[in-house]
Order: structure tokens, then sequence, then C-alpha cells
């Protein structure tokens, strides 16, 4: 899964010298199979009706929060079960017995960061009626599943609550870069994770011409895979009423709104992790030195299960090993420590169901104080006209007075911490006076305008706070920031600018290749004229716009993933030379090279990589991009003077995110590509008229 580490060490070199001695046939590690029957009657026992939109999206109504939850994993597997199923399977540690050795590092970091253990201590500690929901959820799995025998993996079945549960504990280290620096110590050099980005905009009731609340909610995910959005509109009778974004495997709402608040997530890079270089005794490899001590490793071992053909699955296994800092990799470099926010937490289900359930800004707040969530800025707005910013983080409460940037000796207890800094140190700003509030994966130092911003010195340096500044966060300063009376037209304009600032790096990546003497080299004279006279936009129609995207784009994806940045000069060479092969031109149309696929649906798209219609393209054999990345599920909030909410939304293909034979498999692209959006039927009044189907799980 390439969200995750991409390599571990020589994991895939040891699956292939293990098949040279042992190669079985693995029936008896899998679990006893549960009566088809049994899981179909238990699901038959929550009261729950899926109602579908003209658009396929689901609108769950259950008499319980349990109920609901049933009817959301019924319906996230009729849309999209394979991902599902790909997504239990990894968290489970299991992946590698479908996928085969590509996905054994995967399996292999499941156990190295003891999700599990944590599953088993934490899970009986969550509250009974959070379990019900995580276990109905599963249940809702389980009863698709047992009407499509043909989709289910061997050993799948019964998914529990502790799967659900195990998902928010696998993935939540994930989106502040946990997975690069593994990678950086296991396979340096390999292909960096994918870019991860988002915008949160929040305006207040002074900055909008019409007293109005807005909140823009546009994360940027891959298109597809365990972190693709889906779209649902939840209600129960205990409250739970929300509309917005889940991933596969999530129960819960994770953006968007309910009736009186919501909020937007966006990525954070706050340094969460430390590495340390650990002292291996030389005469016992399983000691390390600690304060003139060696010490013993705490050593497991993790069983891979790695199919090569058919049933022939072969059993890997490979030493886990901790040490006081936390889980230890042997790598070609040396021997490493990793200590990493969010280590051992399992209440990660707690706060995003608080979170959703919140009806004030009070009770959103104290939802927030669980604190325990490793990372992730907030955006939020509200029907009472607040706004905010809060770059959520569990800040590791570092005491000692030493460089946390590198590496650290791993021989010191006193740098090894202990607990978070309290969530009121974290930076967050209320309400500012100018009336708004973002983030574009930026400082949290600019978050708003600057006489409001935050100031650096009230942070300690051990926080490790972000200090770049993206080119969306620029076009908010440029657009929001210079408009003191903002309505609903400007505001969407706003969302969908083409524009790269003239303080953007990649206006810095211009300069820089314009500056450099061309010689006799015509095509890089004639590039450089193109570049100097380009607008910085990025429609379809733009004729500079696929020279500085195709210059820029590897440059821009290697910054965002920590990998080692390419030269301008070189990657516009490249641009040069697919633009010419291609197109038989240095300055086709922006469109002709930008396109968004998907089955038999191929159209041009405008924007680009960190535009705020952000759009991240992967390079094709025909030297066009296909859009993967960047803007996918998009929401426009809004809450009137008065309080009445309205929103809609977008989403990049639709909601059967993997059948493509289902109606709903692209019929959103168009109109995501036009920069339009479709109505949020929020309430029953607006549900009214157009429901295309209703039915009861299984009864469809």
């Amino acid at each position: 899964m390439r969200w995750i580490l991409r390599g571990a060490g020589g994991l895939l070199a040891l699956v292939v010298v293990a098949a040279l001695a042992l190669v079985i046939i693995d029936r008896a590690s899998l679990p006893k199979a549960p009566r088809t029957a049994d899981l179909i009657a238990r699901g038959e026992t929550y009261q729950v009706r899926i109602r579908r939109d003209a658009w396929g999206v689901p609108h769950i109504q259950g008499k319980t929060d349990a109920d609901a939850a049933y009817g959301l994993g019924f319906a996230q597997s009729e849309d999209d079960f394979a991902t599902l199923r790909e997504v239990l399977l990894a968290t489970r540690g299991v992946l590698a017995r479908e996928k085969g050795a590509s996905a054994a590092p995967t399996d292999y970091v499941v156990s190295l960061l003891g999700v599990w253990p944590t599953v088993e201590a934490g899970y009986p500690k969550l509250p009974p009626d959070l379990r019900k929901v995580l276990e109905a959820y599963a249940d809702g799995v389980n009863h698709y599943a047992a009407l499509h025998p043909e989709a289910v993996s061997p050993g799948l079945l019964p998914v529990t609550g502790k799967d659900i549960e195990a998902g928010f504990v696998f993935k939540q280290p994930f989106f502040y870069g946990l997975d690069a620096e593994l990678k950086s110590l296991s396979a340096p050099g390999g292909p960096p994770p994918p870019p991860k980005g988002s915008n949160g905009l929040a305006v207040g009731p002074s900055r909008n011409a019409d007293g109005a609340t807005r909140l823009l909610v546009n994360s940027h995910q891959p298109y597809t895979g365990p972190v693709a959005w889906y779209e649902a509109v939840i209600e129960s009778g205990e409250g739970w009423h929300v509309a917005g974004g889940f991933f596969p495997g999530s129960p819960f709402m994770l953006h968007g709104h309910n009736a009186t608040l919501g909020w937007a997530n966006t990525v954070s890079k706050p340094d969460l992790v430390d590495i340390y270089r650990l002292t291996i005794n030389p005469e016992n490899r399983n000691q390390y030195r600690l304060d003139g001590q060696w010490r013993d490793f705490e050593k497991s071992t993790a069983t891979l299960r790695v199919k090569l053909w058919g049933p022939i699955v072969l059993p890997v296994r490979k030493a886990v090993l901790r040490s006081a800092h936390g889980p230890v990799l042997e790598t070609k470099a040396g021997t490493f420590a990793i200590r990493y926010a969010g280590m051992g937490e399992y209440r990660q289900a707690i706060q995003y169901w608080k979170l959703d359930k919140a009806k004030t800004l009070a009770e959103w707040q104290a939802a927030l104080a669980t604190h325990a969530l490793p990372s992730l800025n907030y955006v939020y707005g509200d029907a009472a006209g607040n706004i905010g910013f809060v770059h959520n983080g569990q800040y590791p409460n570092r005491k000692a007075q030493v460089d946390w940037r590198g590496v650290l000796p791993g021989d010191r207890s006193d740098l090894i911490w202990q607990g978070y800094l309290p969530l009121a140190a974290t930076p967050q700003l209320w309400n500012p006076k100018s009336g708004y509030v973002f983030n574009s994966n930026n400082s949290p130092l600019r978050a708003s305008a600057a006489a409001d911003n935050l100031k650096a010195e009230a942070f300690p340096a051990s926080m490790g706070l972000q200090t770049n500044m993206t080119n969306r966060a620029l076009r908010v300063e440029e657009t929001v920031g210079t408009d003191p009376a903002i309505n609903d037209e400007s505001f969407r304009r706003y969302k969908y600018d083409l524009t790269y600032s003239d303080r953007s790096s990649v206006a810095a990546m211009i300069a820089e290749v314009t500056a450099v003497r061309a010689g006799g080299d015509k095509d890089l004279a004639d590039a450089q004229a193109i570049l100097k006279a380009w607008d910085r936009q990025t429609n379809i129609h733009n004729r500079g716009a696929a020279l500085a995207a195709l210059m820029s784009q590897p440059i821009l994806f290697a910054r965002t993933s920590g990998a080692p940045e390419p030269k301008p000069i070189d990657t516009l060479k490249a641009a040069i030379t697919t633009l010419k092969t291609h197109f038989g031109r240095l300055d086709p149309e922006w469109g002709q090279v930008n396109r968004i696929r998907r089955g038999k649906v191929d159209l041009p798209i405008d924007g680009a990589a960190d535009t705020y219609r952000s759009v991240w393209g992967i390079p094709q054999k025909d030297g066009t991009t296909t859009a993967d990345g960047g803007d996918t599920f998009i929401m426009f909030v809004t809450w009137d003077r008065d309080g009445r909410l309205s929103s809609d939304s977008i989403h990049q293909f639709g909601s059967a995110t993997l059948d493509a034979s289902a109606p709903h498999y692209a019929d959103q692209t168009p109109l995501f590509v036009a920069m339009k959006t479709k109505p949020v039927l929020f309430t029953e009044a607006q549900l009214k008229g157009h429901v295309k189907e209703d039915y009861r799980p299984g009864k469809r």
C-alpha cells in the first residue's frame, strides 16, 4: 500500500532466500470461517435504512448510533469492498498473503509499530457504547461479505470491532510523515511516499458581506485506495447527524459538518519523530548501550505470510526489536530506534466520535481535548459565527537542551522524552479580528492577517513547528486576505484559483532557469522565453503552464515527501524533451497534457501541483499526465446570519469508488472538472423528492 512504507531493509530479498528453503500451502494459519447464515442473521437485527440520492450518495438513517454505523459499513462495502478488504488485511499485517512480496514491508510495519498489542490492551478501555459502534460497522461489512462470498479473501471473516479500532491505530502516524522517516532509514533512495496536502479556510461574519460564516473543506488525498474519500450522510436517533468524508474502514465522519458546526483537516508536519543511533554490544548483538549499561532488546518475531502463486504461501519470520526508545530498525547504515507521536495510542476513535457529536464550540473543544490524534490541523466554523485554527498535535515533552532535528545519540536516557505537551500549548487561533483563518500545509504562524498571527516566541523550539509557506497559502493571503467583503461567488472563485504567486517557489524556479545562459541551445532559449512570458495561470488553454508544471512538479513532489530535490534546470530539460517528443512544440495547451481519466472519461483539467485548485498528475508514456491526487472531495459549508445551514459538495469520481460497471463510477467527474458542485441533502426536507433507492441492507 503506497501510503505506507515502500521498503523495509531487505525484506524482499529475505522472501526470495527463504523461498529456496521452504514452500508450503498455508491453510492452518487461517481462522475458521463463520457460518454465512449467522453473519446475515446478525446483520438483520439492526434497524436502519439506506437511501441513495441521484448521485448515489448514501443517506443512512438508524435508530441508534450502532444501527447507523452498521448501515454505513454495509453501504461502503457495496461501493468499494475491494479497498475495504485490502485495508483490513493490511491492518492485520497479512496483506502479503494476498498481494505477495511487495506487501511484506507493510505487514512488517504492523508488527514493528506494535499495532495489535496496542489494540488488545486498549480496546477493553473504550466506552461500551463506542465499542458497539465499531462492532456494528464491522457487522455491516460482514453482512455484505456474507452475501458476496466471491469477493472475500480466505481468512477475512469475521471482521470485528478490533479490526476497525486497529485501522485508527495503524494509519494515524502516517499523516505527519512517519512513513517517510521509516523509508529514509530502511530504503534510502526508494520511491517517495505520495504527496500529502489540503486546504482549509473559514471566514466569519465580520468578513462576509452577508454576515454568514463560510467553511471550505478541501482535503488533498489520493484518488483511490485506503485513504481516498467516501461521501455519506449519517443520522441516528441518538443525535449523530453528520455529512462529509469517510475513509474505507472508518465509521466516523473525519471532516465535514453536522447541523451546527464543521471543520476541515489539513496535514501538518511538525517534528513529531525522533531517531536514535544505538550502540550495539560487539559481544552480544541482542544488547544496546544506555546510560553506560548494556540493555537487552525486547524481542519478538513477526511471521509474514507471503503469497508466491495460487494457494502457495511462504511463511517468513523476521525479528522485531524494541528498545527503551521504541521500535528498532537494523539497516546497512546502523541500528536505529524510533520514538514518535502516537506510539501506543488507542483513543483515536473516541476523539473522532466526540467531534462528530459535538453541538457547540465548547463541546467540540472538549472533544479535541481528548488529545488522541498525533497531528492534523483543524480549520473550524459554526452556526454561532465562531471560526478557529488549531495546529493540533501530540507534541513530545522534550526537556533536554539538544538539537532534536538530527539523529540523536541512543545511549542517553534523558533524550527519551515521556508524554506530550498539554493541549493548551498547541498553536491555535480563535475568532481573530481579521475574520478569517486558513491552512494550506504551511506554517501555523501564518494562519490569518499579519496582525492576528501567532508569534514564534510563544512556542519552544523543541516543538519543531513548520516555517514553510506553500503557494496555496500565499494565494489565500493575496485573495481572501485583501477582500474585506467576501460573498458566495468570491469565496468559490478563491477556492478555484489557478494562479502561482510571484512569491511562490515555482516563480523562484523560473527565475533560476531563465538566468541560465542558453548558449547555442535553441530549445532551452525558446523554453526560457515561454517561461518569462508566462502569466502564472494554469487554465486548460494556457500555453505556458505545461512547460512550467512539468518542470516544477517533480521538485514539488520531492519537497512534500522529504525526498532529494532535482535541480530545476534538469527538470526543465526533461520537460522540453517530453513536450517536443509527444506534442511537437514547447507550448501545447495545458489541457492537452493535464488530464483526468476514469473508465471511459478522459477530460482536460485546470490546475496544477500547489495551486489552490490542486491537481497532482502522474506522467504517462504518451507525455500527458493523469490526475491522481490533490483536490478530491470538496465541501462548501455556509451558516447564514441566522444560523441556517446550507452545503454543497463534489467528488472527483462518484460514490462507487471502485466498481467500473456502476452508474456512479465517474458521474461526478464532469462536474468536478467544470469546478461546480451538487447540493448536500442534509435534512429530511432537503432529501424529499431526491431519493432514488430506499432499502434495508441486503434487501436492495
